[in-house]
This record gives C-alpha cells, structure tokens and sequence, in this order.
C-alpha cells in the first residue's frame, strides 16, 4: 500500500474515515472485553513532541501498546531537531529506524516537510493549523451517542483556532454543518482553514444565535498553546462567548456537549454545561485512544477483516 500520512482531516476520504469509525467501534469493544488485540506486534510509533501534551501523548502511547506495538517519546529539546537539525535530515533518519510518526508541534509546514521526507505514515498530533486526531474522536463520539453526523449542525462557539479549522473540514468532507460564532477580529480565515467553499458553514455574530438549534455545542480554550501573551486581551475580547446554559437551551433539545479539554471552567464555558447531562467531554477524551488505534491500524495495514 502506498504511504498515507494524516496531516490534515481532508487527507483521508469520507469512505475511509467510515471504515476508520467502525473499526474504531470494533477495537474499542475488544478493549472493553479486556480481549487481546495486537495487530502491530513488532511495529514502532515514534512521537515527537515540540508542545505540551496529556491527551495526545498517552493516547498515542497507550494505544500502540495496546495495539501490540512500541512507542518512543522524543521531545525537541532533547534531540537533535531542537539544535537545528533540518526538519528533513530528522525525517529520512527517524523513518528509517520507525514505522510510523506521530508530531505535535508548531506551524503545519513542520509536518508537511517532515512527511515528504518520510519513508512511513505520518500522523499530525497537532499545529497551529490543524487538530485532526481530535475531531476523529469527536465525529466517533458523536456517532456514538446520536448516530451518523451527515446532516447535522455543529455550533462551533469561540476561537477560530486549529480545532475550529478542523471541523470545517470535517464538514466539507462528511456532509455535515458547522455554525461559527467568534468574536470581531477572531473570524474564520478560510485559507488558512483549507477551506474551498460556504456550502457547509455559516458565521454568525451572536452566538447564541449560532447555538440555535445545533444538535453539538463545542468550544476551546479562549488562549490556545502560543497565544499566552494575548491572554489579558482574549479574556476582554470573549467575555460575550461563554457557552451557558442558556445557550444549551436554545441547541436543540438533545444537544451534546463538547470539549477537546483541557477546560477552563467560568471561562469558555460555564461548570454546570461541562458537568451537566449534556457532556460528553469525558467520553470525547477517551475517544481519542480507540480512533488513533483504528488510524494506525489502517495507515500501517490498510483495511483488514475482523
């Protein structure tokens, strides 16, 4: 099988990313029945982390291992690449002693040069840009509580920020709606989003506006990972952009909650939607450890039986 990388949500198509979700229900009840699973015996995930991480690296750890494989951890700071080792010199000697990488790190020009020089799958663990793994686990988790999300509205509430990009391609790509409500100046930058198009989503200045009806409430953090020193500024700026339980109430009346977490509760959105009903965050979280598995199955073996 040819080399896959997943950089972007778009990379993948709406056939695979359907075969990638039921082989995720498959492996994740084998994971309940404690049954053994390991098609990746003698594989290695190479993990390369330039920020921060708790979801994304022991999801990606526990879940190859889970998958019968290895995982290495390697930060920037103690390697090679965070002295200056060109990003492709890192690539052709990591792809050859691996085989397949997970990166987590700045701008998405990182990782695109990284997978051209690569040998094996490459994975995006996050950018600037983009957070595909994590709207993996959302759709799944959707899918989960409410069945296909094809036709449905998602209320995207808050920064326009990689996550937001993200799930403007995953609608593009699954036929679904995105309803974007930010504050002036934090608006969607269609470009910079991947984006071909306004079929699949709307902007709306009042937020509760854009929750009106949504079968999905999500929203991040007001000051994503190298945004700190905005920080004063964004809490001024979003103040108007809590998700409630006022906003709750005018989703519709079965509407989900969402967060790629960490939260800040009081902030972007208020403790009792977080910890309401609503909530799926929890669900959301562990999400992200059984889609990944169901990734890395399919760039490493393509489509199996069972």
């Amino acid at each position: 099988m040819a080399i896959k990388h997943f950089l972007q949500f778009n990379d993948l198509t709406r056939d695979e990313l359907d075969y990638i979700f039921e082989r995720t229900r498959w492996i994740k009840a084998q994971f309940k029945a404690y049954q053994q699973y390991w098609p990746l015996v003698d594989r290695t995930l190479v993990m390369i982390f330039e920020k921060a991480s708790t979801r994304t690296r022991l999801s990606f750890e526990a879940g190859m291992q889970q998958l019968g494989g290895a995982a290495i951890y390697l930060n920037t700071r103690d390697s090679q690449l965070g002295r200056g080792e060109p990003v492709e010199d890192a690539a052709q000697v990591i792809s050859r002693m691996s085989d397949i990488v997970m990166i987590r790190t700045f701008e998405q020009e990182i990782i695109e040069r990284f997978a051209e020089n690569s040998r094996v799958p490459v994975i995006n663990g996050l950018t600037n840009e983009y957070h595909p793994c994590q709207i993996l686990a959302d759709i799944f988790t959707f899918i989960e509580h409410r069945g296909p999300i094809q036709g449905r509205t998602v209320a995207w509430i808050g920064d326009s920020n990689n996550v937001c990009n993200t799930w403007l391609q995953a609608a593009e790509v699954l036929d679904f709606n995105v309803h974007v409500s930010t504050p002036p100046g934090y608006e969607v930058e269609q470009e910079r989003a991947g984006l071909y198009g306004h079929a699949h989503y709307e902007e709306f200045s009042d937020p509760m506006e854009a929750a009106r009806g949504a079968d999905l409430v999500t929203t991040d953090v007001w000051t994503s990972m190298g945004f700190e020193a905005e920080n004063e500024e964004r809490m001024r700026d979003f103040a108007d952009w809590q998700v409630d339980a006022d906003m709750m109430k005018v989703a519709a009346r079965d509407a989900l909650f969402m967060h790629c977490l960490p939260a800040h509760r009081g902030e972007e959105v208020a403790a009792e939607v977080i910890d309401g009903a609503q909530s799926v965050v929890w669900d959301e979280a562990e999400n992200r450890l059984h889609t990944q598995k169901a990734l890395m199955e399919y760039l490493l073996l393509g489509k199996v039986a069972g």
